[in-house]
């Protein structure tokens, strides 16, 4: 067997390897996990009630339900390369799609909008030219451009921090997108809809969430709990 074949070889051996880790997952969740919640299964399977509607990022290190420890049914979560809400009208696909339904179908009153430390989206907005191979997802990070252009002309960072702040900024972007949904805009004003802009550090487990008031990130637990939120116009009594 020469190199080429004992590379392809490792390949298909590693690629086996994951699919039986995933099967034997899954068989450990029917044979342990899901009989000890049989009840809330049988529930979930008529109806969902989700608290809230999470967007985030679909790097596999996050998973929200962990992170928040909900049940299923808890969340409602759309996920995609680096956390991105189209702005309305421009992208009519899953992520529009998704909000729509969450906010006029399922009735959600919060939606956060959550990106993460390390965040490779955020390394490729700063580096574009590692996206020359991948042109979907370099026409899909054109709307975290406003991100970039933000720092850019705001913040004298040093390049340790640069992605730190951009990935902040994003999120910051995305809820300014995510207001532009007539959906969203409309429980906005009525007081019916929160909306809520968090970075997850994965080393640390900590959340640092937007504060719309003073224009800045804060850790969750650290007084009272940051809001996105605009002030409603038109509260209902």
């Amino acid at each position: 067997m020469d190199k080429q074949e004992q590379q392809s070889s490792r390949v298909v051996e590693s690629a086996e390897d994951a699919l039986r880790n995933i099967i034997e997952g899954f068989q450990r969740f029917r044979q342990d996990v899901f009989p000890q919640q049989q009840a809330l299964f049988k529930k979930l399977a008529h109806e969902q009630t989700p608290r809230a509607m999470i967007i985030t990022c679909a790097d596999s290190r996050i998973v929200p339900e962990l992170i928040t420890q909900s049940d299923p049914g808890d969340l409602f979560v759309t996920r995609n390369v680096g956390n991105v809400v189209p702005p309305y009208g421009q992208m009519m696909g899953g992520v529009s799609t998704a909000i729509e339904y969450a906010v006029m179908a399922l009735g959600v009153h919060h939606i956060i909008i959550c990106g993460h430390s390390d965040c490779g989206a955020m390394k490729a907005v700063l580096n574009p030219e590692e996206l020359e191979r991948m042109p979907t997802v370099k026409a899909w990070l054109r709307h975290a451009e406003v991100a970039k252009i933000v720092v850019a002309d705001n913040c004298g960072c040093t390049d340790h921090n640069t992605l730190g702040i951009l990935t902040e900024e994003n999120v910051v972007a995305q809820l300014d997108h995510l207001r532009t949904h007539p959906s969203v805009a409309s429980r906005l004003a009525s007081g019916q809809l929160f909306i809520h802009g968090w970075v997850y550090d994965i080393e640390t487990s900590a959340i640092k969430a937007y504060d719309a008031e003073k224009g800045e990130f804060r850790q969750i637990g650290d007084g009272p709990l940051p809001m996105a939120t605009p002030r409603p116009r038109y509260l209902q009594v």
